[in-house]
């Protein structure tokens, strides 16, 4: 008998619901009146997962990807638009996920159970190739009250769904470290090696880091990386230190590679972050060459895609997010470091203020951390559990005069 698949289920206000399908074993939670709720009557609920591919590797992660950003958009339109739409995580089957083994997806829960909902998933499970085909199923109550789960590509059987305990860790982790957080150049390079053929400027930002050198050493003047949420001061701060120190300012993504981040932006996370990714690599080849000659200061660096990345994969609330000390925090081992990192924070409401005065153009992300508070907490508080190097907070709320004094002085206490 194959063990249970579990799930995880996201709830209004991040929390989590996992349950299991299979045959009930010994790690059952108890009854639990929300899985009743939203998998049973009224209504009728629907799964929707996509294949992690085989092994989940390389191009299969990439079509999955696409796929589920795909379905997220399908799922979006009419006839579906009547519809609850929740996220939901396919992970296991043992209490501990293993890496490669999620399948992202969707709960679709129809409250009037119509059969237009049922006619358009048919559809959509019509259009998509065999292989990379989503898993679809429904869920269904027998009179006693027990949930059960009917999986469409095999109409004869149903699984018995029963309620269980929340795991650890949270079921994505394991695997972020092969999906948005890449270990090394090679990696996030892989990702958008298997992107060239829809997405031509992949091969570009690949030619462009294939002639930077693999191995490359800062020169003997400090480089410093400010960071922060967007309205937190970083553009007038870094602007300001560069001109303090005489120092050489840049960015991440670099210049060479920018005109394609709104390409790149509207893209699944795992290309996205390859992406910004591989642009870091790019400016450490120029940071190796200027600070040969001068101090080198960065408006954000790696820190940046890391807890961006980890806070858009991991569902849920602060609460789920790896935890301290995790490999994920860790620099990768082939990026030049800079000699000190500085996240500079507001307080929110002065960070709104800010945000409508500026009156720019924001990136999904930049939009997701204006109206989503719980996504903003997960990206302030993956900032603070970074590691070798650390972030140091400086407060930017006071003036700009302070500020600067301020971020000049741990510079110089740094030994910088």
């Amino acid at each position: 008998m194959a063990p249970p698949r579990r799930y995880a289920l996201e709830l209004p206000g991040c929390a989590l619901l996992h349950f299991a399908v299979g045959a009930e074993g010994s790690g059952s939670a108890g009854p639990d009146p929300r899985l009743a709720a939203l998998l049973g009557p009224p209504g009728r609920s629907y799964s929707v997962c996509v294949p992690a591919g085989a092994g989940g590797r390389g191009g299969a992660r990439v079509r999955a990807a696409r796929l589920h950003q795909r379905l997220r958009g399908q799922l979006q339109r009419p006839p579906f638009r009547g519809c609850e739409l929740r996220p939901l995580l396919g992970y296991g089957p043992g209490p501990d996920a293993q890496p490669g083994g999620l399948q992202h997806g969707f709960l679709l829960r129809d409250p009037h159970d119509g059969p237009d909902t049922r006619r358009a998933l048919l559809e959509l499970l019509r259009g998509c190739p065999g292989p990379e085909r989503p898993h679809l199923g429904e869920f269904e109550a027998d009179a006693q009250g027990g949930l059960w789960q009917r999986l469409w590509a095999l109409p004869a059987g149903r699984a018995r769904v029963w309620p269980i305990p929340e795991p650890p860790l949270h079921p994505v982790v394991p695997d972020l470290q092969g999906s948005v957080v890449f270990r090394d150049r090679d990696a996030a390079g892989a990702v958008l090696q298997e992107c060239v053929s829809f997405i031509p400027e992949a091969q570009a930002v690949l030619d462009l880091v294939d002639q930077c050198p693999r191995q490359v050493q800062k020169g003997k003047f400090p480089v410093i990386a400010i960071e922060g949420l967007d309205a937190t001061g970083k553009t007038t701060v870094t602007q300001s230190i560069s001109e303090s120190l005489s120092a050489v300012l840049m960015q991440s993504p670099p210049e060479c590679i920018r005109q394609w981040r709104k390409i790149f932006d509207e893209e699944p996370p795992i290309i996205r972050r390859a992406f910004y990714s591989l642009g870091n690599y790019l400016v450490a080849s120029e940071i190796a060459k200027e600070s040969i000659k001068g101090p080198v200061i960065l408006d954000r660096y790696w820190h940046s895609t890391a807890t961006y990345a980890i806070a858009t994969e991991v569902s849920g609330g602060v609460q789920h997010l790896p935890p301290a000390h995790h490999p994920v925090y860790q620099w990768p081992r082939d990026l030049l470091k800079p000699d000190l990192v500085l996240l500079l924070t507001v307080s929110p409401e002065e960070r709104a203020q800010r945000l409508q005065s500026r009156g720019l153009e924001k990136t999904r992300e930049e939009a997701e951390l204006e109206a989503n508070s719980i996504f903003r907490q997960k990206v302030q508080k993956s900032y603070r559990l970074m590691e070798n190097p650390n972030c140091l907070v400086v407060d930017a709320s006071p003036s700009r005069e302070e500020v600067l004094q301020k971020i000049l002085q741990l510079i110089q206490n740094s030994g910088n």
